[in-house]
């Protein structure tokens, strides 16, 4: 997704009801092209935390290791809107497990005193399963809906059933006595439009009226699918995982996983997979799943009001999205630990494997495709695979990296330029063109016009006695039994010579397409088109081999394992094989993506070959760039993701990274016991940092604590309404004990309770490879860096970022949000 998309939202200072405004990440974004700011003055940058009229992304500071203790347990009274978060924030990872652990401690402690307390105690222990459950439940109903919806409307735009109007082309035919096994997807009940409009089925006249309502049909399900997009819900466009990755990393997109997000995501989705866009419905199933794990997670006062625990609800639901999108549920597991969670816990392992199981359950219950399974490119295979095809293997894999290396560069480039260009402000005048453009070119070609998970079927299936595709007109001897299952090698017939010339045009239509198609304002998911360009290679690389065992299987290669009249090479296995290696190659995915393809196929035979293409094309790809096409886009857009798999080894010291340096201004500070209202209140007007370190004095620089901007302006809102006394000249104190104050001095107001007393700290010799990894490990959004105890200025995430940019020779500004 495009930053130009994201909502924009204001931050008024002071204002009490414009921070607690936003509470829920359910919240609908109206309005057509809404638009995020990302520029700004010098000081209003997301990871520095700062806020200002102009500047809307902002990260907030502070936190530390047993802030929650002083949030519980010193208030007097609970001020509503401490400890929250405002929208474009990062959550502090340990205050949130902190609040937690309190809650939980309590919970236990109160469990004997009534048989109610014990229920509640019980009801908490199993909410975690309950809202995983609904999690699941959800996932595998949305998902099949999803998928009989799409298979519907895709066979719509070549015509129509008039027996049953919401059958689609094979299920139109499934009760025909009319239909012969050759001509098995004709039938007197399915129409096409050429029948229908003009009464010719054949013909030229019959051709040309179908290719133009093939193009109409594609071109209005584009067009209603950005339009529901712009107008209600800007967040439903593209993939959706660059940005499940950042907010699993911690960080706060109100809206992107709320229920006008779910519902116009899954209209939309459908759409857009039934215009023939190079689109698949996976990656956005993902989000789709993941809106529905956060909506639940309001219904669990254990998770809604705890946002580190709320993202243990989305790794799991993120398990489940990718379970009902390809039927692997174990891969489904491995995909959220690989590739798109931050802190993965051994429960949420068991919670996500449990979410994974309940939603592949209601899928196989719903049985979309009709044929038993999860997914509608299952295979099996009956013939192994020998030691020599490994060369050919290995090969493929090449090839993936390769396409995935080219493709993150172009496709990058391409979202670059529309992101800093006119071009980018016309969305759906893009979704129209490339629309018109991809149903224009697919439709002469078989292999184009059909929908991607069809043609990935064919690619995979193995040509038995049963098939009459084209890729599989062998020339056969009359003395084969056709009853056979393992039909031996044969010379290629001129079908699959035709079809390899067919299926090269769609090799090179699907790579230019995929690369203009992905990050267009529509759901659009990456993984079936890259699995399709990787089939289309293998089975050509396929077919390749097997004529070559056939025609010369004197060579020494082939003579110790393929005999005359053997079924030697399985064309189909190098398509799967090509697949996970051009998958592999975008998203750099290895040991989820491996089992992700053995559950398609269900055969563990096959593993050594899937592994050995799936490395290559990882060691490939990453000698090009280490980044997946995810990250790629994170990166794109700004977001304030620390990859935990990318290595700092530089020698810089804390002193190095942190501010304020020697030629900025001294580092805005709060002292202890000497400050009045008004001056705090001026402090936060002219600053526009997002948390204030406290020390003794000026002159000591003696660390105190961390109070945040949000909670010192709640806090202060919140004392001129309830407390009486508390003028612009009362005394602010953040010591346990009041000073001691004149008689005729006004009330002071205490703060303490707000005050972050164990922020985490830094000595200024502290090397910055630790320091990244504790901002990795712990999730910090600052820690402060002082020398014998005195304070001399703090690190952000936006200043590690920015100096990992400058240690590698980028521009730093050039990654922040452009």
């Amino acid at each position: 997704m495009e930053s130009e998309q994201l909502f924009s939202r204001g931050y008024y200072r002071n204002s009490y009801n414009s921070i607690t405004s936003a509470s829920s990440d359910e919240e609908l974004l109206d309005g057509a092209g809404v638009v995020m700011d990302f520029t700004g003055s010098e000081d209003d940058n997301l990871l520095d935390g700062d806020v200002s009229s102009g500047a809307n992304y902002t990260m907030t500071n502070g936190g530390g290791i047993n802030s929650t203790t002083h949030l519980l347990d010193l208030l007097d009274e609970p001020i509503p809107g401490v400890g929250t978060y405002d929208d474009f924030h990062t959550i502090d990872w340990v205050r949130e497990k902190c609040k937690d652990r309190e809650r939980h401690r309590k919970i236990t402690s109160r469990k004997k005193d009534s048989v109610w307390e014990f229920v509640k105690s019980l009801y908490d222990a199993w909410s975690g399963w309950l809202v995983v459950t609904l999690t699941g439940l959800a996932s595998g109903a949305l998902a099949g809906l999803i998928d009989i919806a799409a298979d519907w409307m895709t066979d719509l735009k070549e015509g129509i059933c008039l027996s049953a109007l919401w059958f689609n082309h094979e299920q139109c035919c499934w009760g025909s006595s009319e239909t012969t096994f050759e001509a098995r997807n004709k039938c007197p009940q399915w129409k096409t439009w050429a029948e229908l409009i003009i009464g010719q089925a054949d013909g030229p006249g019959s051709y040309i009226m179908n290719y133009i309502m093939y193009i109409l049909w594609a071109l209005g399900f584009g067009f209603l699918a950005v339009s529901l997009v712009k107008v209600f819900a800007p967040y439903a466009c593209g993939s959706g995982i660059p940005e499940i990755k950042t907010i699993l990393s911690g960080f706060i997109i109100r809206g992107y996983l709320g229920k006008w997000t779910l519902l116009i995501k899954t209209i939309t989705l459908v759409l857009a997979v039934a215009s023939g866009l190079s689109l698949g419905k996976e990656g956005p199933l993902v989000h789709v799943a993941c809106c529905c794990g956060n909506i639940f997670s309001y219904l669990f006062p254990k998770y809604n009001k705890n946002e580190a625990k709320k993202r243990e609800v989305l790794s799991a639901a993120s398990a489940a999205g990718v379970s009902v999108a390809f039927g692997a549920p174990i891969g489904g597991v491995l995909f959220s630990l690989e590739e798109v969670s931050y802190y993965f816990p051994l429960k949420t392992l068991w919670r996500s494997f449990f979410a994974a199981l309940v939603a592949a359950f209601i899928l196989r219950s719903i049985n979309p495709f009709g044929n038993s399974r999860l997914v509608l490119f299952y295979v099996e295979y009956h013939t192994p695979w020998y030691l020599f095809e490994l060369i050919p293997f290995i090969l493929l894999g090449v090839f993936g990296g390769l396409w995935g290396a080219f493709f993150i560069r172009a496709n990058i480039a391409w979202c670059r330029r529309r992101k800093t260009t006119k071009f980018g402000k016309f969305p759906v005048l893009e979704v129209i063109t490339v629309t018109v453009i991809t149903a224009a070119i697919s439709f002469p070609n078989q292999y184009t016009r059909k929908n991607t998970s069809e043609l990935i079927k064919e690619l995979f299936t193995d040509c038995g006695p049963l098939e009459s595709s084209p890729l599989c007109d062998y020339q056969t001897d009359a003395n084969v039994s056709k009853l056979l299952d393992d039909i031996p090698d044969r010379p290629a017939g001129q079908g699959v010579y035709d079809a390899i010339g067919k299926l090269a045009l769609a090799l090179i239509f699907k790579i230019i397409m995929t690369i203009f198609t992905f990050g267009i304002k529509v759901p659009s998911g990456l993984f079936i088109p890259s699995m399709a360009i990787g089939a289309i290679a293998g089975r050509i690389v396929g077919i390749a081999v097997e004529q070559m065992a056939y025609h010369h299987h004197d060579w020494f290669i082939f003579n110790q394992w393929c005999n005359v009249g053997a079924d030697c090479v399985t064309p189909g296995l190098y398509a799967m094989v090509g697949a996970a290696a051009c998958l592999g190659g975008v998203t750099r995915m290895t040991v989820s993506l491996v089992v992700i393809v053995f559950e398609l196929t269900g055969g563990l035979e096959y593993i050594v070959p899937l592994m050995a293409a799936v490395m290559t094309s990882k060691w490939v790809g990453d000698a090009f760039g280490r980044e997946g096409i995810y990250e790629s886009h994170i990166r794109l857009n700004g977001y304030p993701f620390l990859d935990a798999k990318e290595e700092f080894t530089h020698t810089t010291l804390a002193a190095d990274v942190m501010r304020p340096r020697s030629n900025e201004a001294p580092l805005s500070v709060l002292t202890q016991d000497d400050m009045t209202v008004e001056d705090l209140e001026m402090t936060i007007n002219e600053s526009t940092y997002n948390g204030f370190p406290v020390i003794v004095s000026k002159e000591s620089q003696r660390l105190v604590g961390f109070a945040l901007r949000r909670d010192i302006t709640i806090a202060l809102e919140n004392s001129r309404r309830k407390q009486e006394g508390i003028v612009s000249s009362s005394r602010v104190h953040f010591t346990q004990h009041a000073p001691t104050l004149p008689a005729d001095s006004p009330r002071p107001l205490k703060l303490r309770s707000i005050l972050d007393m164990s922020p985490f700290t830094v000595t200024d010799h502290t090397p910055m490879e630790i320091v990244v990894d504790i901002f990795r490990k712990l999730g910090l959004r600052q820690c402060l860096v002082t020398h014998n105890g005195r304070l001399l200025g703090i690190i952000t995430k936006k200043d590690i970022l920015r100096h990992m940019a400058q240690m590698t020779d980028q521009d730093p500004e050039s990654i922040m949000f452009n």
